[in-house]
């Protein structure tokens, strides 16, 4: 790794810019991809009168009761706010990298994990209000099994920035807040077991492909996403915040609230009831992260390789 005088280790290095970008823009591209999945996922866990049923069925009455354009709705206000989380995430997590640079024989699991965390927590901290409008915005128009879920009328992203502080005031812009920090271990687990995978992968300065890359992606957020789903569609609930007079959607999303959503959850549908969208989310973000991580080595490879870095990325 280059060192122009030092400047390379600080916060403004255009490695870590370059790690930034490429994530966002992997990203955006895989989600794009995979959107419709999203979008399924997200009816199974906000209303929950729908019936659990396959991603494909879920996604055909979708269209059909709909239309297929519906599939897409939302796209803009997920991709811009993936976009912003995506980049703060990378650039967090590949400046604590640098700063925290170790030997290649140093186990670095609970660095990763710790980096991770932390990564996640600035991203939270930042990126909330968007996810809170993007959740917003997402399930306008659509048609509830639920009768307790009632409709908002935005225009827009920055109408409904602008309604949501005025009649619910600034706080509800993070509402989820704390399930969301909780739910930091998600990305902070799967980085770290993508970046121990990655290495174990490129040991002895074997060049990994973009096939062992997908599945490594893959591998990591499969296991990530499954240990956390229950938080997931607490934190889906808490964004979208429009269950008629039960308070759920308070400012900070309470320990209690958190507790009381989970119980009622378990009371309504049972254990599984917590797991339920889990086939749509697993293969929309299993599916996403690997194209994620595949256009995100590219990427970064590319761009080094133009910046004449001779920069190989060692984890």
């Amino acid at each position: 790794m280059s060192d122009n005088g030092g400047s390379t280790v600080g916060l403004l290095s255009y490695e870590t810019l370059v790690h930034a970008v490429a994530g966002a823009m992997g990203s955006v591209t895989a989600m794009t991809v995979f959107f419709p999945l999203d979008t399924a996922k997200s009816r199974l866990q906000v209303d929950e009168n729908r019936k659990s049923k396959s991603t494909p069925i879920i996604l055909a009455e979708i269209a059909q009761e709909e239309g297929l354009q519906s599939l897409y709705r939302g796209w803009f206000p997920v991709i811009s706010s993936l976009c912003c989380s995506n980049f703060v995430y990378f650039y967090t997590f590949n400046t604590l990298k640098k700063l925290t640079a170790s030997s290649p024989h140093e186990s670095r699991l609970g660095k990763d994990l710790l980096m991770g965390i932390i990564s996640g927590a600035v991203n939270v901290i930042l990126t909330t209000p968007m996810w809170v409008v993007n959740t917003r915005l997402k399930m306008q128009g659509v048609k509830f099994r639920n009768e307790d879920l009632h409709q908002t009328q935005y225009s827009g992203i920055f109408d409904a920035f602008s309604q949501i502080i005025a009649n619910e005031g600034v706080g509800a812009l993070w509402s989820s807040t704390l399930p969301s920090l909780i739910l930091v271990l998600n990305p902070a687990v799967q980085f770290m077991f993508y970046e121990a995978m990655k290495r174990r992968a490129g040991k002895g300065g074997k060049r990994i492909s973009s096939a062992e890359i997908f599945l490594i992606g893959a591998i990591a957020k499969a296991v990530a996403t499954t240990a956390t789903y229950p938080l997931q569609t607490v934190q889906a609930i808490l964004r979208f915040g429009q269950h008629k007079g039960d308070g759920k959607g308070g400012v900070m999303g309470s320990l209690s609230n958190i507790f009381s959503l989970l119980m009622d959850r378990i009371r309504r549908h049972g254990v599984f009831g917590l797991y339920k969208g889990l086939e749509a989310k697993l293969l929309q973000t299993v599916l996403t992260a690997a194209l994620m991580f595949v256009v995100y080595e590219k990427i970064t490879a590319v761009t080094f390789k133009v910046m004449g870095l001779n920069k190989k990325l060692k984890q």
